[in-house]
C-alpha cells in the first residue's frame, strides 16, 4: 500500500483528497496549515481561543466514507442569526477541542464519527499568526489580511513568517518521513501553502524524505498577489520563501482553459496559470487537463468569496498517481 501525504489547506487539498479517496489501495495523510484566521474559523479562534478548524474540517469531509448526510452536515453553514457564516463542522471540532483540551484527540473523535479513511494532521499544534512584509516596508498581520491584500504584486513580498515560529507536530514529521509520494497544493499560495513550510522542522525532514515530491499549480492566478505567475514561478517562489534549494521533483499544471465567458467574468480576479515558456533543470513540468466542467456552487451562509473555477478531483487524482 502506497503512502501519500498532501500538504496545504482549503479547497485545493479538498479536491486532491476527494479524488484520491476513490482509490482503495492508498494510505492517505493530510498535513494542514494552522494559519487560517478568516470567516467562521477566525471568529472561533478569537472567541474561544481554539486552533483553526476550517481547513481540518474540509479534509475530514474529503476523506469521509460516512453516509452523504453526515458529509453534508459537517459542511452545513448557518445563514442567519448569531451563527450566521459558521459551519457546523467548525463548531463541532472547536467544541471537541475545548472538551478534550487536545486538537489531535478531537480530530481522532471526528474521524471516527465521519469514518475517514486516512489521517488529518495539523502541521503544528501551536497558536500562530501569519505575518508578511511588503517591499515598501508595510507589514500585514494575519492570514485574512494577507489573503485580501492586492498590493503584493505591486511592491513584492520581502518576507513571510509565522509569529511566534512554531514547532512541527511530530505526527506531521512522521508522515513526511514515511511517505512514498508528497503532494503540495493546489491552494491559496501565500495563506494555505507557504505557511506549512515556515513551521520549524518541516523543511529539513521534507528534504531528507525519499518520497517523490510533486507541486500542483493553481488553475488561476490571484489579482494583486500572483499576477503573471507560471507553474514554474510558483515553485521557485515557494522554494525561495522556504529557504534556498530545490524541494520538488516535478510540477503538475492544468492545460485546459475555462470557457471564454467564465474567463471574462473573472478577468478582474486573475488570469489562468500557464505552464511557462521554460523548463526547470532536473524537474519535469507535466501538463494535464485538470479542469472541472461543472461550476462550484457556493453554500448558503458562506460569507467568504469563492472561485467557481476548480480542479476536477478524479482528473487530479489520476494525474497525481501517475508519479508513482
Amino acid at each position: 500500500m502506497k503512502r501519500i501525504v498532501t500538504i496545504g489547506g482549503g479547497t485545493g487539498t479538498f479536491a486532491v483528497l476527494s479524488g484520491l479517496r476513490a482509490h482503495e489501495d492508498l494510505d492517505l495523510s493530510a498535513i494542514v496549515t494552522m494559519a487560517d484566521d478568516g470567516g467562521s474559523t477566525g471568529r472561533l479562534r478569537d472567541e474561544y481561543g481554539v486552533l483553526p478548524p476550517g481547513d481540518l474540517r474540509q479534509c475530514l469531509v474529503a476523506l469521509s466514507e460516512a453516509p452523504n448526510i453526515m458529509r453534508e452536515l459537517f459542511s452545513f453553514r448557518y445563514d442567519r442569526g448569531g451563527l450566521k457564516g459558521h459551519s457546523f463542522g467548525n463548531i463541532f471540532l472547536s467544541t471537541l477541542e475545548r472538551m478534550t483540551g487536545d486538537l489531535d484527540r478531537a480530530l481522532d473523535i471526528a474521524g471516527d464519527v465521519l469514518k475517514i479513511r486516512g489521517s488529518v494532521i495539523p502541521v503544528t499544534l501551536e497558536k500562530v499568526k501569519l505575518m508578511a512584509e511588503l517591499g515598501n516596508g508595510k507589514r500585514l498581520e494575519g492570514e485574512h489580511s494577507i489573503t485580501n491584500c492586492e498590493r503584493i504584486s505591486r511592491f513584492g513580498l520581502k518576507r513571510l513568517w509565522l509569529a511566534p515560529r512554531p514547532k512541527a507536530n511530530p505526527k506531521a514529521l512522521a508522515a513526511i518521513r514515511d511517505a512514498d509520494l508528497i503532494v503540495v497544493g493546489p491552494g491559496s499560495f501565500y495563506s494555505s501553502i507557504v505557511p506549512n513550510f515556515l513551521v520549524s522542522g518541516v523543511l529539513p525532514v521534507l528534504r531528507r524524505s525519499k518520497a517523490k515530491k510533486v507541486f500542483v499549480a493553481n488553475l488561476m492566478n490571484k489579482d494583486g498577489q500572483t499576477d503573471g505567475f507560471t507553474a514554474v514561478t510558483y515553485v521557485e517562489t515557494l522554494e525561495h520563501l522556504a529557504g534556498r534549494g530545490q524541494i520538488f521533483d516535478a510540477v503538475l499544471c492544468n492545460t485546459t482553459l475555462p470557457a471564454e465567458a467564465l474567463l471574462r467574468r473573472y478577468a478582474d480576479e486573475g488570469e489562468p496559470v500557464s505552464r511557462g515558456a521554460r523548463e526547470v533543470v532536473g524537474r519535469p513540468i507535466v501538463g494535464r487537463d485538470l479542469l472541472a466542467r461543472r461550476l462550484y456552487r457556493p453554500k448558503a451562509g458562506d460569507t467568504l468569496p469563492r472561485t467557481l473555477i476548480r480542479h476536477d478531483p478524479a482528473k487530479l487524482a489520476d494525474a497525481v498517481l501517475s508519479f508513482l
